[in-house]
């Protein structure tokens, strides 16, 4: 792999570490934030790979809401467990008052 793809998953991890408790991003939103609009898919690779870096993949959606990542965390319902956690409904797969839970990490950081 190459080198400016480790380090933008580096980015990446970097950003959603600063995700707040009960509140979710997009994978987009991300991607925006970090100058390269069009790679939210990127974004979600990184997630894939975030595995034992301290990262709060489960507070990363797709722009509609849905947990499409869920997929990639162990058990069938463990990304919708820590967000339910964390005080933020979803129900089928999609985030409930998306617009009130949203961080924008380019509002924020």
């Amino acid at each position: 792999m190459k080198q400016e793809t480790l380090n933008f998953f580096d980015k990446v991890f970097e950003v959603a570490k600063q995700i707040p408790y009960g509140k979710v991003t997009s994978y987009g939103a991300i991607a925006k934030y970090l100058g390269a609009a069009r790679s939210a898919r990127m974004v979600g690779y990184a997630m894939n790979g975030s595995t034992g870096k301290d990262v709060p993949a489960h507070r990363i959606v797709n722009r509609k809401g849905l947990l499409t990542g869920k997929h990639h965390f162990e058990g069938t319902n463990l990304m919708q467990q820590l967000l339910e956690s964390e005080g933020i409904k979803v129900i089928d797969n999609q985030i409930q008052d998306f617009e009130t839970v949203f961080w924008d990490p380019s509002m924020e950081l």
